[in-house]
């Protein structure tokens, strides 16, 4: 019998199906309860950790400041703000630009007027000058001439203004006089003899000794006494005891001088709309740094430009190579912090929290404006930029003149100005009842390029008023070498064969070739003692200067007005204009140097160092500096 008779077989490869639904798991499907588990797990964990890192940074969202090393003798002089809360800085801010850079200071001088000294009141104004400074208005004044340059010097001041130093609120003359000696009577009748000056010895011992404690503690003994004990008896007036003092400290002292050198501040105004990039360039910051703040801005900001009245705020830091590179950037809209940026450990720029105020940003949202720096590539030459910017402060144009004058031989006037130049500048300011407008300006302090030089109003004792610098040196040399400022050196000093005559002959000079009527300057300061014709020299001039040394000048086409015998020149001074009179073949100048009677190569003779300051004016120039650099030091501590 055959079961199942309605049943089917079909042979093949597929798998037999499993009524029950016992099978292996798909691997493609995904499992609802586990990616749930899993997806909680994590925003757990993630919300704990948040917390905890949230707490931790105590809602601060400060960017921390690479680390320095402090010493602990450095503490007390770069700590600037005891009451400042937690996270402000411990280092002090270092402006690079002083904004209160006019200042009007009320000092006692002393003058010297008809052999007494005059003690009074004087005001005076204290001047810190950026050259590179951009100005709103256009300055007349004479174009660079360096022939006359020294031509108009004025005349110097018969009195000179010294600092005193304790203050005078009222005007005290002094006259020196020798003390009336002669005719005095002095009574020398009454003489002591040997045995009562040494009684009054005796009694007035114990009054003179050094330690009236120790013998005060003994018991009296008349000095008359004394007569009856050995000579070898005696007491002694000091203890044999050393007092060692415990429990003592000792502490460095600092000045308010000892700032941090490495980090500083700038502020750039924005005067017109104008983008973030543009303004840093104007301000000469260019470098990869400037892109990457321009465009961290402009993401956070939605724009890279900024509003006319908004001020930018930099944090520059110098390495140790003196590279300078930008670690924090402010923004200020309607004088309100609006964004900031620095940089972290990892050399990106992030969004932080508003630093602390300074004196220097407080200043600028007052309302003082800052300085608006010339773009690099368009600064102007120093000549140009001293005469603007000294009379942006009202200086008249002859201290301007002076000043050049005073700058000309240590800076080529002629030369671009960098964009960190800056002059300092200290004078009198007349009194308004005063009929005298002059101004006496007594220290300057010069940067250019990097160089500091300093200047100091001194009057030696011969009555001559000059500036030194901080070694009692000028920097004005005894004699010029090329009394012809625009003139060619020619033939040397030496034996040659004589260009008209033919055969050879000493050579005693240098000829310096120049267009007819080009100036001829005095080589030194002297006095003339001789200007007329002079048979194969033609118009001849001959100077006579200190310590034995003569120059003289020669083939002249015409003297200077008013040259003439025993009238006094000064350095620099036109004395004539070239020429070819004598025998000559052509326009130039013969300069000769005699020294003692000699005639000596001027390009080769080691010219005396009389220009600098020795013995007792040497120490009275350093008292006047030392007086003037801490008054300065004063003024700087005083601003910052």
């Amino acid at each position: 019998m055959i079961k199942n008779k309605g049943s089917r077989f079909y042979s093949g490869d597929q798998p037999i199906i499993i009524v029950q639904g016992n099978r292996h798991p798909d691997r493609r499907q995904i499992s609802a309860r586990w990616l749930i588990g899993t997806v909680l797990t994590g925003m757990t964990s993630c919300t704990l950790m948040g917390i905890a890192l949230f707490a931790a940074l105590d809602g601060r969202e400060q960017l921390a400041t690479p680390p320095e090393l402090l010493g602990q003798n450095e503490i007390s002089s770069k700590t600037y703000n005891l009451k400042g809360n937690k996270g402000d800085r411990l280092l002090a801010t270092r402006s690079r630009r002083n904004f209160d850079d006019k200042r009007k200071l009320e000092l006692s001088i002393v003058q010297k007027i008809g052999g007494r000294e005059v003690i009074r009141s004087q005001t005076f104004e204290l001047v810190d000058m950026t050259l590179a400074e951009k100005h709103k208005q256009n300055f007349d004044y004479p174009k660079f001439d360096a022939l006359n340059l020294f031509a108009d010097a004025p005349t110097p001041a018969e009195t000179t203004t010294q600092i005193y130093g304790s203050k005078i609120e009222t005007e005290i003359t002094l006259q020196t006089i020798d003390f009336p000696i002669i005719g005095a009577v002095f009574d020398d009748t009454d003489h002591l003899s040997a045995e009562e000056v040494e009684h009054v010895l005796k009694i007035t011992e114990l009054g003179l000794s050094n330690n009236a404690t120790q013998i005060a503690a003994l018991h009296y003994i008349s000095p008359v006494q004394l007569q009856t004990y050995n000579s070898s008896f005696g007491f002694s007036d000091t203890l044999d005891v050393k007092i060692i003092q415990e429990n003592v400290s000792v502490l460095v002292g600092y000045t308010n001088d000892a700032i941090v050198k490495n980090y500083s501040e700038d502020i750039i105004p924005f005067s017109r709309n104008e983008s973030i990039a543009v303004a840093l360039h104007r301000a000469n910051y260019n470098g990869e740094d400037v892109i990457r703040i321009s465009e961290v801005l402009k993401v956070l900001m939605g724009n890279d430009k900024l509003d006319a009245g908004n001020v930018l705020r930099l944090g520059i830091k110098s390495n140790q190579f003196g590279k300078d590179y930008i670690v924090r950037v402010s923004i200020y809209k309607g004088k309100k912090h609006y964004l900031s940026v620095a940089l972290n450990d990892h050399n990106q720029y992030l969004q932080c929290k508003e630093p602390e105020m300074t004196p220097l940003l407080r200043t600028t949202l007052e309302g003082s404006a800052p300085v608006i720096r010339i773009p690099s590539d368009k600064l102007p030459t120093i000549y140009d930029a001293v005469f603007q910017s000294a009379m942006s402060y009202d200086m008249t144009q002859e201290m301007i003149k002076q000043l050049i004058r005073m700058l000309a031989n240590d800076v080529d006037m002629q030369s671009r100005a960098s964009s960190h130049d800056s002059l300092k500048v200290f004078y009198t300011l007349p009194d308004i009842s005063d009929e005298k407008t002059d101004r006496e300006i007594l220290y300057v302090s010069a940067n250019f390029s990097g160089t500091m030089r300093r200047y100091y109003r001194f009057q030696s004792s011969d009555g001559k008023l000059d500036y030194y610098d901080a070694e009692g040196k000028n920097s004005k040399q005894f004699l010029l070498r090329k009394p012809v400022p625009n003139g060619v050196f020619r033939s040397p000093f030496g034996a040659r064969r004589h260009p008209i005559l033919g055969y050879m002959r000493m050579h005693t000079g240098v000829d310096w070739a120049a267009a007819r009527g080009s100036p001829i300057l005095a080589a030194g300061d002297g006095e003339i003692v001789k200007a007329a014709w002079s048979r194969g020299y033609g118009y001849h001039t001959e100077i006579r200067h200190a310590n034995g040394y003569v120059s003289s000048y020669s083939h002249q086409n015409a003297f200077a007005k008013g040259i003439q015998p025993g009238m006094k020149v000064r350095q620099g001074q036109v004395i004539g204009y070239v020429g070819s009179t004598g025998l000559s073949t052509g326009p130039h100048c013969h300069f000769e140097i005699i020294v003692n009677g000699t005639k000596v190569d001027p390009m080769r003779i080691r010219l005396p160092d009389d220009k600098s300051l020795k013995g007792k004016e040497l120490e009275a120039f350093k008292h006047d500096r030392d007086r003037i650099d801490a008054l300065m030091n004063k003024s700087l501590s005083q601003l910052s």
